[in-house]
């Protein structure tokens, strides 16, 4: 128990580090800090600190160490398992690195940038695209998610199957240790074999083991033309077949290879507006497919391709975006499915990951098993098929009914990640672990990798300050 008096003072010396606007403490003020994006998890928190620069937030670990006050870690606050909320009825301090979004250096020759963990995504891209190359990492909440939690927590996105996930477009770091301490990792080094490589330790940790504050990013040359296609498909088998015949014609301009089923489709026809089916006829499964390169003839070929598999009856039916308007439609069928499920109600969520040849015979086997258990449960099936990674949510239409799923959501787990441990897969491939998954993960990994994670978690933190409750229970010494 931290005694009341050491906490007025460690607000105090915080308030006078940031200043009065950026320590923020009444309820109304802190609301939006306290709950997740998708309104499921809800905390407390003694007060959001807002610093604006590496030296500052430095300044506000040391006196929260000093102080015993647990810190979490946050940035736009988009993630999807809680892993930047703050729990309930705990003396917790959420700090909201958003202010911290400079982009500090450009180095064409080196083709990297330098930004700030607050910087949004969207804004890296920009500025990459202005230079005339890639930041290839691309997600749905782009637009208002940050590096910071970017990194933190290993994000993916549709371009995993060409660039790889975040992990892969990270040169150097700078982070705040637990203890206040700063270290300069920022180095633009494709190659640094000096031994042990820190910077992944920090990357997918989810604010456990320290604060990203700043990163050197990798970037790729800019294609100068893209093509993009919405395929309509009988199976989940026709799927790969496509994908396995376009990679072999369309080798790495291949970027990206979203596989989306009827029921998440209709739900984005339902709740976004202006969304529309690019067919008349419904399909049970679609792709959306994204080729890039520098041939001028890449549509051509693209088209090419695709007539070839209609005619071959590897797909059902395909239609190729003519401008960028189409292309930002069809993106939008895709990248609003969340949005839409947000909308219709909560649903039980899995961010689950097989090797691809393995997804058919996941998404058979789950879908038996639950449908046998919970008859009438919707399954909303999409995600980045090129690289395994799905997203499987379960709901049920009547609200009654889906009351009681979500209440007990367990038992539907258990079903689907049965099935992912017989394909072994993962439960969890770009979301992360936060509260959602923490007490799941020791049925998922050995005893030894769950003893190097506290060796590791100890060796960096070992007061339990940094982001208490999530990825780990802290075993107590």
């Amino acid at each position: 128990m931290i005694e009341s008096g050491r906490i007025d003072s460690a607000l105090a010396r915080l308030r006078t580090i940031v200043g009065e606007n950026w320590l923020l403490s009444s309820p109304t003020d802190i609301a939006h800090y306290c709950a997740d994006w998708r309104g499921r998890y809800h905390g407390d928190a003694l007060c959001v600190v807002r610093p604006a620069s590496t030296a500052e937030l430095s300044q506000v670990v040391h006196v929260c160490a000093e102080a015993g006050l647990p810190m979490v870690p946050q940035g736009g606050n988009t993630g999807l398992c809680g892993g930047a909320t703050p729990h309930v009825g705990r003396k917790e301090v959420v700090v909201n690195l958003s202010r911290m979004n400079r982009i500090r250096s450009f180095d064409r020759d080196n083709a990297s940038i330098t930004v700030e963990a607050g910087c949004k995504l969207a804004t890296v891209q920009a500025a990459a695209l202005e230079a005339g190359l890639l930041f290839p990492l691309s997600l749905a909440s782009e637009g208002s998610c940050e590096i910071g939690g970017n990194l933190s927590t290993n994000a993916g996105g549709v371009h995993v199957l060409r660039y790889g996930t975040a992990r892969d477009q990270v040169l150097g770091l700078e982070v705040v240790l637990p203890d206040g301490r700063i270290w300069d990792g920022l180095r633009g080094l494709r190659k640094d074999n000096t031994g042990y490589d820190l910077k992944q330790l920090f990357i997918g940790a989810e604010g456990t083991l320290g604060f990203i504050t700043a990163a050197v990013l990798a970037l790729a040359p800019l294609p100068a033309y893209s093509a993009l296609a919405w395929v309509a498909l009988d199976g989940v088998q026709q799927a790969l077949d496509l994908l396995a015949r376009l990679r072999e014609k369309a080798g790495e301009r291949l970027n990206a290879f979203e596989l989306v089923g009827q029921e998440a489709l209709e739900l984005v026809l339902r709740h976004i507006p202006g969304a529309r089916d690019p067919f008349a006829q419904q399909a049970p499964w679609h792709a959306l497919i994204e080729l890039s390169g520098n041939d001028a003839a890449l549509d051509e070929q693209f088209e090419q391709m695709l007539a070839a598999l209609l005619e071959g009856g590897v797909v059902r039916d395909a239609v190729i975006a003519r401008d960028v308007a189409q292309a930002r439609a069809l993106w939008a069928l895709r990248e609003n499915i969340s949005e839409a499920q947000r909308i219709e109600g909560l649903s039980v969520k899995h961010d689950i990951s097989v090797p691809v040849s393995a997804i058919p015979h996941f998404i058979k086997s789950a879908g038996e098993r639950l449908l046998a258990a919970f008859p009438g449960i919707r399954l909303v099936v999409f995600g980045h098929a090129g690289d395994g990674n799905l997203h499987y949510n379960l709901s049920f239409a009547d609200a009654g009914d889906n009351a009681d799923l979500i209440a007990d959501g367990h038992a539907a787990s258990v079903l689907v990640h049965q099935t992912v441990t017989e394909c072994a897969g993962s439960i969890s491939a770009e979301h992360g672990i936060g509260q959602l998954k923490r007490d799941l993960l020791p049925h998922f990994k050995s005893q030894v990798e769950m003893d190097m994670m506290h060796a590791v978690k100890h060796a960096f933190d070992p007061h339990g300050l940094m982001n208490p409750g999530k990825v780990l229970v802290v075993r107590q010494a």
